[in-house]
């Protein structure tokens, strides 16, 4: 799926290739934060907080309408607090849990925007888990790395994303993304001995502010095509 997917963004690229020539590609600075959960980890919420940072293009085609790609380092996980307080084999069970999750992500997108201030978007994203840590009841799970195999290593999820313009080329952003493939099948046992499996998935609600160079260029260059 990795590959396919590889070879999607390749193939939207050369589609859009004829028309790259004749428009100014608008770069990117991203910077931003997520609030995230993990579906079917038996803690609601989006209580972890995480990094979203990176950069993109956006190529223009048509009136109106943009081809993103982003690079971002992206954080997600799952947080719980301290829900009691038990020993079990000499040990305190709390029932805090955290989960920290960091992807090398790509986002794939295609954007329409409203009178120069409102903007649209919806895609794809591919993520490359870099970094895993876990923690329950306060201590470190020492058998949770990212050799163990205890997370997949590949992160494939939907966007859907709104931009509203803030002042010149700054933008604001708001992005909900969601797992399209299970990241674990996790086995669950309480205290009365009970015990079930969920297959889990990332969910992710980011808030960025995206600077935009060459958007003045690119519009009036646009223009200037629809003039002539």
């Amino acid at each position: 799926m990795k590959n396919s997917f590889s070879t999607l963004v390749f193939a939207l690229f050369l589609a859009y290739l004829p028309q790259v020539n004749a428009q100014i590609i608008k770069s990117e600075a991203i910077l931003g934060f997520n609030l995230t959960q993990v579906e079917g980890d038996e803690v609601a919420g989006f209580k972890k907080f995480g990094l979203n940072v990176g950069a993109g293009a956006m190529i223009p085609f048509g009136k109106n309408w943009d081809f993103s790609l982003e690079i971002v380092f992206n954080q997600k996980g799952a947080r719980e607090g301290v829900q009691y307080r038990d020993t079990i084999d000499g040990k305190p069970v709390t029932g805090a849990y955290k989960i920290r999750l960091n992807y090398a992500e790509i986002p794939v997108l295609i954007h329409y925007t409203d009178k120069d201030l409102l903007t649209i978007g919806a895609g794809f994203s591919y993520g490359r888990l870099v970094g895993v840590q876990e923690w329950e009841h306060g201590r470190i799970v020492e058998s949770t790395t990212l050799n163990s195999n205890t997370y997949n290593n590949h992160d494939f999820n939907y966007i859907i994303d709104v931009r509203i313009k803030l002042k010149g080329p700054l933008k604001l952003s708001a992005r909900y993304q969601n797992s399209m493939i299970k990241i674990r099948t996790r086995e669950f046992i309480n205290t009365n001995g009970d015990n079930w499996s969920r297959d889990q998935y990332n969910k992710v609600l980011t808030f960025r502010l995206i600077y935009v160079f060459n958007e003045s260029k690119s519009r009036e260059l646009q223009k200037n095509k629809r003039s002539q």
